[in-house]
């Protein structure tokens, strides 16, 4: 599946929700509401990126997190009933 993406597949994703795309054979790309957002998105993969290294260096064999653990975290930010990181008034 991922070697074929093609942009269309973005057509109905959440733009804001995740602002950032590896691509095979090229580098990350990541965007945001202006130039400045899309800079801290792209220092924010960096960091990821480098946890993501530095823990398979400590356990080469972690396992990857399982699926209703990222989706808890990922729908209590941009979920229909989001609770996390909302403002209040």
């Amino acid at each position: 599946m991922l070697e074929e993406l093609k942009a269309d597949y973005f057509a109905d994703k959440d733009h804001s929700a995740v602002q950032a795309v590896l691509c095979k054979n090229h580098g990350p790309f990541t965007w945001g509401k202006d130039a400045e957002d899309a800079v801290h998105c792209a220092v924010v993969l960096e960091v990821v990126a480098r946890m993501a290294k530095q823990t398979e260096s400590i356990n080469p064999r972690v396992e990857s997190t399982p699926q209703h653990l990222m989706d808890k975290h990922y729908y209590r930010k941009h979920g229909e009933n989001a609770y996390y990181g909302q403002q209040t008034t």
